[in-house]
């Protein structure tokens, strides 16, 4: 069991700090993002409210009450994810292997969140 926790927290520690970079380029660096925007074919006024998004989905991963919450952000983080891997390799700036690394390090912990609150309940 303590194996469990230490890997769920380790796979979604990295992921935060994985998805706390991404909402930073997205706030800090405005001009960069709305350029790779343009060139996947998305509108720029979405770069804000995503990057809010991902930080509440942030907070859902890590408030244990909220389990609907919790599994929709999971759900969510997975799709934004394969959008983002089949972007970025479509356009070929070689960002696809980031979005390869969110998805393996969240399902890892979305795996052994389920081991924990199973063995929790």
């Amino acid at each position: 069991m303590k194996t469990n926790k230490i890997i769920y927290y380790l796979s979604t520690g990295l992921l935060t700090l994985l998805l706390l970079f991404s909402a930073g380029m997205y706030f800090f660096n405005y001009d960069e993002v709305s350029e790779m925007f343009t060139e996947f074919g998305y509108p720029t006024y979405l770069i804000y409210p995503y990057a809010t998004l991902k930080l509440l989905g942030l907070v859902a991963l890590w408030i244990p009450n909220f389990k609907t919450i919790k599994e929709w952000a999971y759900a969510a983080f997975f799709f934004a994810f394969i959008l983002a891997f089949f972007a970025h390799y479509m356009i070929g700036d070689g960002e696809h292997i980031s979005a390869l690394i969110a998805m393996v390090l969240l399902i890892v912990s979305y795996i052994f969140n389920k081991k924990i609150t199973t063995l929790d309940d």
